[in-house]
């Protein structure tokens, strides 16, 4: 049960990150991305910003970091604008 509290820890800020955004952009870019699913932007978002995590604390050697967050958010929003916009132009 403790390793499950820890792994929920570890990725929660991921996975709200992630929500939150693919919330607001589904909001602020309506039209846009009304033919993309907005769990299909969350779980982008999610594996974006697990990624940074997970990179963060192999480069570092601890979680919780001010820059494994800016990279997470980062990835995040990355992800979120290639299943977007970017994934529609090809």
């Amino acid at each position: 049960m403790q390793l499950l509290w820890h792994v929920g820890g570890f990725f929660g800020p991921a996975v709200g990150t992630a929500v939150v955004a693919a919330a607001l952009a589904k909001l602020l870019w309506r039209r846009e991305l009304q033919g993309i699913a907005w769990r299909r932007l969350a779980l982008a978002g999610m594996g974006g910003g697990a990624l940074a995590l997970i990179g963060g604390l192999v480069a570092t050697g601890r979680d919780g970091r001010l820059l494994t967050y800016a990279a997470m958010a980062t990835a995040c929003g990355l992800a979120l604008w290639w299943v977007g916009f970017a994934g529609r132009r090809r």
